[in-house]
């Protein structure tokens, strides 16, 4: 009997705590739901310049929320929502939007144009942060599949020194020196893989 007891404990607290967790992950889908409205369903945007957050990399998400916090970052609809955020919430969200199926690169490219953004990606060096299939890591940001538009509108910032948080250096160097054409091209390029 005292074998049966035994085995039934860890049982009992292996379905709690599985029970727990499906309740912490409805909890945190609630909360995530209300980025849908800027940021997609499922984190894939369809607002123009809002970026898709599906996919993104789990440390890239919650910097990029520390950021637009602590007010380094900023952006008219994101501040007073994240300093509404506490701590827990950004590693719940930075979890939650990481395990979402990336949005698939747009159907209708420009080949020439894609062919001009690779070769512009390849002489920038963007897969030494962002990977050789650009779907980032840690802390740097995925660019496959991303909205072509906001792509361009980051790059604009980065150049202009309007943007800052997490590798700012890095990218305002890469983007300073970029042409509007080579802008356009990359952004294009990357928003087209699939």
């Amino acid at each position: 009997m005292r074998v049966v007891r035994f085995g039934l404990l860890p049982a009992a607290l292996l379905l709690a705590s599985i029970a727990a967790r499906a309740a912490d992950n409805a909890a945190i889908k609630e909360k995530a739901s209300a980025c849908s409205g800027c940021h997609g369903e499922n984190g894939i945007s369809q607002t123009e310049n809002v970026p898709s957050l599906a996919g993104q990399p789990d440390q890239f998400i919650q910097w990029q929320l520390v950021f637009f916090r602590a007010g380094s970052r900023k952006n008219e609809q994101m501040q007073p929502i994240a300093e509404e955020i506490t701590n827990e919430d950004i590693r719940n969200f930075g979890a939650y939007f990481s395990q979402l199926t990336p949005p698939k690169g747009a159907e209708d490219g420009d080949p020439d144009l894609s062919k001009k953004g690779a070769q512009v990606a390849a002489g920038r060096r963007c897969a030494s942060c962002h990977t050789d299939s650009f779907a980032g890591t840690k802390g740097v940001a995925r660019l496959a599949g991303q909205r072509e538009e906001y792509l361009v509108k980051a790059l604009h910032d980065y150049k202009a020194g309007q943007r800052i948080g997490g590798g700012v250096a890095a990218m305002a160097d890469v983007a300073y020196h970029m042409s509007d054409e080579e802008i356009t091209a990359v952004s294009h390029y990357l928003a087209h893989l699939k």
